[in-house]
């Protein structure tokens, strides 16, 4: 990662949009319940692909802040920039993951676009063999979880940019 602290800023970037409205702090219970979800969908998943999943969602829906974030949070538990880059693209970059992974991010992506009919049958029954029934069930979690979370990020239009790793500590 850069060390922002000794880069000088830069004077010729756009200046960063500001939020519509602070969502966690006029809904509290609401982010808290969320932070929980999130936090239950995690256990018994690889910490790794379940940043895949949220960094492969997060494209899908176009949500910068959370971008930045599961990147940052997939680099501080070990992910390579490699494959993080070649996520958006990994039907050509196959060979960057495993069977496991490629099982997860289908899915993810059946899943964040269900406009697109559902999610298939087929990939559901390439998905299955990959993991155990408590573990496919938490990984479904997952996914809802991170299409949530990039909902509110994108409504409220939360600016990314600023997020540590940690900073959001459960």
């Amino acid at each position: 990662m850069t060390d922002t602290a000794n880069t000088p800023a830069r004077t010729d970037l756009n200046p960063e949009h500001t939020p519509r409205i602070s969502w966690a702090e006029q809904a509290p219970e609401v982010y808290r319940a969320m932070v929980r979800l999130d936090s239950a969908a995690a256990k018994g998943l690889d910490p790794v692909l379940f940043e895949l999943v949220k960094i492969r969602a997060s494209q899908l829906n176009h949500c910068a802040f959370c971008l930045d974030m599961h990147t940052k949070d997939a680099l501080a538990a070990g992910e390579s920039v490699e494959r993080i880059l070649q996520l958006a693209a990994w039907e050509e970059s196959r060979h960057f993951y495993t069977a496991k992974e490629i099982a997860a991010i289908e899915l993810t992506e059946a899943v964040t676009v269900l406009t697109d009919g559902f999610v298939p049958d087929e990939v559901y029954a390439r998905v299955a063999p990959h993991f155990d029934d408590k573990e496919l069930a938490h990984l479904i979690a997952a996914i809802v979880a991170i299409n949530s979370w990039n909902r509110f990020a994108v409504t409220t239009r939360m600016v990314p940019g600023h997020y540590t790793p940690g900073d959001f500590a459960h």
